[in-house]
């Protein structure tokens, strides 16, 4: 299948390492030339849902800029220049939780919006986690750490409580593996 072909790139703005906008002239595979065409950077992140020797799923319960309210979250957070991504998940993983992972899966890499870039996210399942060291997370949210039985973890992607696409997924894809697993 034909792709779609990039002529100009030009940044018009950028926040450190956190936000590159850039104004791309594209070709589609049909020969249409489309200027102006808007592509963002962002930082590629990990999510990794962690299950502790005891078969509970390490949550968190925070906010975030936006949206209103409260949302569950897996652990997460950027793949620093270059980092690779299990390296990411299980850095974040201690950062985040004070645990390390006796096995990991891959669960999967996406794009966010192909159309607009944006990143790439790599979600990954860690399996046997258990408690190493204190958690030095340096998160800008509040943030609460729960234990929920995998069942809890199952109902609150039911009830959409995992407001974020990355991390419904992420959960979803770990609930999915670990079904098939049994």
């Amino acid at each position: 299948m034909p792709h779609w072909k990039t002529h100009t790139s030009n940044t018009v703005h950028t926040n450190g390492k956190w936000l590159s906008v850039e104004d791309r002239t594209v070709e589609t595979p049909t020969g249409t030339v489309i200027e102006h065409w808007p592509w963002i950077i962002t930082p590629n992140y990990i999510n990794v849902v962690a299950i502790t020797e005891t078969g509970r799923a390490l949550i968190f319960r925070q906010g975030k800029y936006g949206f209103e309210g409260e949302s569950l979250a897996p652990v997460g957070g950027y793949v620093e220049p270059g980092e690779e991504p299990l390296a990411a998940a299980k850095r974040e993983l201690l950062e985040e939780t004070g645990c390390v992972a006796a096995e990991w899966v891959h669960l999967g890499r996406f794009q966010v919006d192909p159309n607009r870039g944006v990143a790439w996210g790599d979600l990954f399942l860690a399996m046997g986690a258990r408690r190493t060291a204190v958690r030095s997370a340096d998160d800008l949210e509040e943030q609460e750490l729960l234990e929920m039985t995998l069942d809890e973890t199952r109902a609150a992607l039911h009830a959409g409580r995992f407001k974020v696409l990355a991390w419904a997924a992420n959960v979803a894809l770990a609930v999915l593996h670990l079904h098939s697993a049994q």
